[in-house]
């Protein structure tokens, strides 16, 4: 079942070398990521995408570290789904709580494609333990067929996309959430259909375009410095880049 559709074939044989402009990027934008809104010492989880593990999100973690936020790995390995959380997220749950009582405070989380449906799906779970998310390119308000990815997700998961566990999972990411949510989309992904990336009609949540590609998206610049601003409730700048 698809709500959106995915995006075209097209779109997808070029996010390679998307990607590479975005690690390109990154060298000429060192001046405006360097004037960044400065952090309040809060802690940040960051969640991998797909198949993705803590290297993936090593720049992000660096940039928000220098801003002065405490941003941890989420230290589960490679994201392979379910199997890296547990069924209903325990190890991800174990993970954050252990960074709660580290530190005293609910946690902001940020996650990445998949990884920010799995923020949600624990942001749901367990509400105290949450003081924020925010999505990247993450496809919760879609169906799995609005990805160029599912077959991936399957094989890499062990889960049948069809199947009433999935499903379950699915709706419970999807639903509205009672702490502050922020959804960075961009309608060129071409791994995942963008409008499946932000759920405009839900109460409270906040929802910011940008122009990107999938793989590698939280290398670009722009997610960089929008990230910061959501963090620091500044206004958001307008988009550029491609």
């Amino acid at each position: 079942m698809t709500l959106f559709g995915p995006p075209p074939r097209w779109r997808q044989a070029i996010e390679l070398p998307r990607a590479a402009w975005s690690v390109g990027e990154l060298a000429l934008a060192r001046r405006r990521l360097a004037g960044a809104p400065r952090g309040d010492g809060r802690a940040i989880l960051v969640l991998p995408g797909l198949v993705n593990g803590d290297r993936s999100n090593f720049v992000l973690r660096g940039f928000l570290n220098r801003l002065g936020y405490r941003a941890y790995p989420w230290g589960l390995g490679r994201n392979f789904g379910r199997r890296a959380i547990g069924g209903e997220g325990e190890r991800l749950i174990a993970r954050i709580e252990a960074i709660v009582a580290e530190t005293g405070a609910p946690l902001t989380l940020i996650g990445v494609s998949l990884g920010g449906m799995m923020a949600r799906f624990v942001a749901h779970r367990r509400p105290d333990l949450v003081r924020e998310v925010i999505t990247v390119s993450s496809p919760f308000a879609g169906a799995p067929r609005d990805t160029n990815v599912w077959r991936t997700f399957e094989w890499l998961s062990g889960d049948r996309i069809d199947s009433a566990r999935v499903r379950d999972w699915a709706a419970d990411c999807a639903a509205p959430l009672t702490v502050p949510s922020t959804a960075i989309w961009s309608r060129s992904d071409g791994l995942v259909n963008g409008l499946a990336c932000h759920a405009p009609d839900q109460p409270g949540a906040r929802h910011i375009e940008i122009r990107s590609g999938h793989i590698g998206v939280q290398l670009k610049p722009r997610v960089l410095l929008t990230i910061a601003d959501i963090l620091a409730a500044a206004p958001i700048l307008s988009e550029s880049g491609t």
